[in-house]
């Protein structure tokens, strides 16, 4: 691309002001083939006017998790969870994006216990003391989205079931922590793993974290368990989700034939996970959504 271009990113400014430089920089890495290192797609990578849609988007979002956690108690049925981020997400101008995605049928995921993910929010599914609760929202807000879950304890839970929602959260974090630019998303990968492994958990590897922003799921895909230095370069003006779902016994899932959607553990052991959107900026991270 000629410098005095419009850059490719679509920012509206000319090439040499904008992305030259970054171009210059990954074409300065040798990246190993056997390491499995790619660079990154031009089409994931988002300019300011991206950036800002994306936090719009994730301010709404964080507000609907919020509102959720105030309802989680006790008696509660889900599918009022899910009425009332629905009606707070659309009050803000945005859409619930799971909601008819590839025919979901709700505007949340609520999965309980032993459901690692994709939980149909009912009517019939009352929460009791002792459970652990995920609820996972994703906001559109003028065609782009942001994604995250958090992990709820239902009254007073078990210490084993305290102690897993406590190690996904910083599993999590880890992972977060280990984001850098100009560094490889394998890093992200074993920061969330080996903590995992450490504390006696297994991680789910059929299901992971995505790319997020211009479309709901994205390149790349986010295992949470790998090895450092290995994957996509990590560079400025990614966004991506941080999601491990850890599991209490073995990390084998399998999705449940009555609905075709809620993907539980095999033996029906707990399963925990936390989920955040974040950016990859020039020094390190920002979240977006939390």
């Amino acid at each position: 691309m000629q410098r005095n271009e419009l850059c490719w990113c679509g920012s509206g400014k000319k090439y040499k002001k904008c992305h030259e430089e970054f171009d210059e920089r990954i074409k300065e890495f040798k990246f190993d083939v056997f390491k499995g290192q790619t660079r990154p797609p031009k089409k994931i990578i988002n300019n300011q006017e991206d950036i800002a849609r994306i936090r719009a988007a994730g301010v709404i979002n964080d507000g609907a998790l919020d509102l959720a956690a105030s309802l989680i108690k006790p008696g509660v049925d889900t599918a009022s969870i899910d009425k009332a981020v629905q009606e707070f997400i659309e009050s803000k101008g945005g859409y619930p994006s799971c909601l008819h995605y590839e025919g979901f049928p709700k505007s949340t995921c609520i999965s309980i216990n032993d459901v690692v993910c994709h939980g149909i929010p009912s009517q019939k599914t009352i929460l009791k003391e002792g459970d652990i609760v995920n609820v996972d929202i994703t906001t559109t807000l003028a065609g782009y989205y942001a994604d995250a879950s958090r992990m709820f304890m239902v009254g007073e839970v078990s210490a084993e079931a305290e102690r897993l929602v406590k190690v996904t959260k910083e599993c999590m974090e880890r992972g977060i922590a280990a984001a850098r630019p100009w560094h490889f998303l394998g890093d992200i990968s074993a920061a969330c793993g080996d903590y995992a492994h450490a504390n006696g958990y297994s991680v789910v590897t059929d299901l992971g974290g995505h790319g997020v922003g211009k479309d709901f799921h994205l390149e790349p895909f986010v295992s949470h368990e790998g090895q450092a230095g290995t994957g996509m370069l990590l560079v400025p003006g990614m966004v991506l989700t941080v999601e491990p779902m850890i599991n209490q016994g073995k990390k084998d899932v399998y999705i449940d034939s009555k609905d075709n959607w809620t993907v539980r553990t095999k033996d029906k052991k707990l399963s925990a996970q936390w989920e955040k959107t974040i950016l990859i900026t020039e020094t390190g991270t920002e979240v977006l959504s939390s």
